[in-house]
Formats: C-alpha cells, sequence, structure tokens
C-alpha cells in the first residue's frame, strides 16, 4: 500500500478509538461501507489487535487499515502480526524505526518544526500535525513555508469545518476520531455515523 497516495487521494482518515470491541469493529466496518477508505484503530482501544484482525479479514488485504497510538518496538510488531497496513504515532517513538524494520509506513506525530525535521529523516511517510488544535490552520500554513514538501496530517480538534480549511492551507488529508464517530463506539446507531462520515466525505472533497 502506498500510504501517502492514499492520504493525497481519499483526504480523511478516520481514527477509531473506544472501550467496545464489537461496536469498534462495526464502526470500522460501517466507515467502510459508507465511502472513507482510510481507517485506523487506536491501540488504546479494547482488544485493538483482535479488531483489527476481525476487520482486516472482513474487508480484505487491500483496504487501507492501520493501527494507531503505535509508541513501542513490540507495539509495532503486534499491529503488523494483527494485519494493519501501516501504522501512526502520536509523537516522535522507537516505533517509527521498527516500522521501516517491518516494510510499514508510518503517519509520524510531531508538532514543532525540530519534531517534523525529526520525522522525516526518521522515515515518516507523513507528518501527523498532533494535536493540531493548538495551532490551527494558520499554524500549518506557516510550517508549510519551511517544509513545503512534507505531508501534513492535522489530526487533534478537527471537525468538518476546520477540515476544509487545514485542506486549503496544504494538507494533505485530515484525521477525525470523535466529532466522525459520535457514540458508534459506544454502540450508538450505526445510521448517525453514516450520516456523519458522508458529511465528512463531502467537506474533504476536492
Amino acid at each position: 500500500m502506498n500510504l501517502l497516495d492514499e492520504l493525497r487521494t481519499h483526504r480523511l482518515l478516520a481514527i477509531v478509538r473506544g472501550p467496545d470491541p464489537a461496536a469498534a469493529l462495526t464502526a470500522v466496518l460501517t466507515l467502510a461501507e459508507s465511502g472513507v477508505a482510510l481507517v485506523e484503530v487506536s491501540l488504546t482501544s479494547t482488544d485493538a489487535l483482535g479488531i483489527i484482525r476481525s476487520a482486516r479479514a472482513a474487508l480484505g488485504p487491500d483496504f487501507a487499515l492501520g493501527a494507531g497510538t503505535v509508541l513501542s518496538v513490540g507495539d509495532a510488531r503486534a499491529a503488523a502480526d494483527a494485519g494493519a497496513g501501516f501504522l501512526v504515532t502520536p509523537a516522535l517513538a522507537p516505533s517509527l524505526a521498527e516500522a521501516g524494520n517491518l516494510g510499514l509506513p508510518v503517519l509520524a506525530g510531531a508538532l514543532t518544526p525540530t519534531e517534523v525535521v525529526q520525522a522525516s529523516s526518521g522515515g515518516a511517510t507523513a507528518v501527523k500535525l498532533f494535536p493540531a488544535s493548538l495551532g490551527g490552520p494558520d499554524y500549518l500554513g506557516a510550517l508549510r513555508d519551511p517544509f513545503p514538501g512534507t505531508a501534513f496530517v492535522p489530526v487533534g480538534g478537527v471537525d468538518a469545518d476546520s477540515a476544509r480549511r487545514y485542506l486549503d492551507r496544504g494538507a494533505v488529508a485530515v484525521g477525525v476520531g470523535s466529532p466522525l464517530l459520535g457514540d458508534a463506539v459506544r454502540g450508538g446507531d450505526p445510521a448517525g455515523l453514516r450520516e456523519r462520515a458522508a458529511g465528512f466525505l463531502a467537506a474533504v472533497a476536492p
């Protein structure tokens, strides 16, 4: 999988994180059915590896399914074994180098210019600007000036309105958790998730 191409094409990464494995799996499958083509399951979710395994079995080998909050070497290896096709980190972490060893693309968390340099030099496919809400779209625009070739994916506090502003300021995609998932990860009505997914897909459409 070419993660950078997937990000540039689809422009929306859904972040699934929750305490109910069955509800989280249903949310992943509902997102895929709704046209959301990139989904990350956070390892902070209850039975995250089981969710990834089940989702991979249901969605097939080509779906862009990743693992998030991947911090340690062990996390990276376990996520790969479960079927994650890419890794996401909240910060610079040992998992970044291990992703390279595993042959997996990685979206590495960074906030400051120094961290952006470290993520890029460490082999990150793209930089997860996190938490993006601290600086907003204007901060992303400022970072783009010295790093015009870096692929940024803002995550943290991104809603449907700000998603378009981040993309207009040069983000290749946005990552969205609770504003998209809502109560779906706690057993909420999948119809609501489908409606929110449609709204976000419209917001990020070219």
